[in-house]
């Protein structure tokens, strides 16, 4: 997997010299190891530059990205935190 994102103009910005850019998250969500064994459980997604959370009841709702800091910080965080 790339380090990187790779940024696009957006179809909807038009010929304006400032506009918006996207990118294309290719991710491939996986049930959290700490969602247990029932159905209502949070996926996680490894992305280039950190991770993405979503409802694995509403896959298509969308999901949450988190810059690689934050996911590490939120990661040692709960594993600390275990009893």
């Amino acid at each position: 997997m790339s380090n990187e994102l790779v940024f696009r103009k957006s179809s909807y910005s038009g010929q304006e010299p400032n506009c918006v850019e996207v990118a294309h998250i290719p991710a491939d969500f996986r049930k959290s190891s700490y969602s247990g064994v029932g159905q209502n459980c949070l996926e996680v997604a490894e992305l280039p530059c950190g991770a993405a959370v979503r409802d694995s009841k509403h896959p298509t709702a969308g999901h949450l990205p988190f810059p690689a800091v934050e996911w590490d910080a939120f990661l040692t965080s709960t594993r600390t935190s275990q009893p």
